[in-house]
């Protein structure tokens, strides 16, 4: 009996495991996903926020026929604070090769302020394209289930690289030189 309940929880245990990995963008080219068949995720059309590196406006993420890097945050999410830096260095090191930008799923224009957004934006030193994404419809084509999150998408809009939570200036440039190598 015991070896029955064993094997059924190693079993579970890979079942939940498959999921996580399909749910973060972290499962292997195998299943189909994050792949070199993967479908492309179709762009939504963001308004950009007036802020240090952005402008006032509107872009489109993906971009068409470009890699595109996107960094989910939450003014309310310490992690997303403490990972700025890491973000800033990347953005640097990336130059103007990848559209870089960073998204906030705020009610930015009710609850939030634009200029809150801005405000948080310049206390932790961004300085580069910042957008919000009020209603989560990009958020929702990237599956994104937490803060921080980055992806990047290759030239196609394909999904090369995904991930949650805080990472540092050199994986994140390799998530994003896994969306330019494809």
């Amino acid at each position: 009996m015991r070896r029955r309940h064993l094997l059924a929880g190693l079993a579970s245990v890979g079942a939940l495991g498959g999921a996580g990995a399909v749910a973060t963008g972290n499962s292997p080219a195998a299943l189909g996903i994050g792949g070199d068949g993967a479908e492309p995720v179709e762009p939504v059309t963001l308004a950009t926020i007036d802020a240090p590196g952005s402008r006032d406006g509107e872009v489109r993420l993906p971009a068409d026929g470009r890699p595109t890097f996107v960094d989910f945050f939450g003014t309310w999410c310490p992690p997303c604070a403490e990972q700025m830096p890491a973000l800033g260095e990347a953005h640097d090191r990336v130059g103007d090769e990848v559209l870089f930008a960073s998204v906030t799923t705020e009610d930015v224009g009710g609850s939030v302020s634009e200029s809150d957004v801005a405000d948080w934006w310049r206390e932790h030193d961004g300085d580069w394209l910042v957008a919000a994404d009020v209603t989560a419809e990009l958020a929702a084509k990237l599956d994104v289930g937490g803060y921080p999150t980055a992806v990047a998408l290759d030239a196609d809009g394909r999904i090369a690289w995904s991930d949650s939570g805080v990472h540092t200036a050199d994986e994140l440039v390799a998530g994003i030189e896994a969306a330019r190598n494809r």
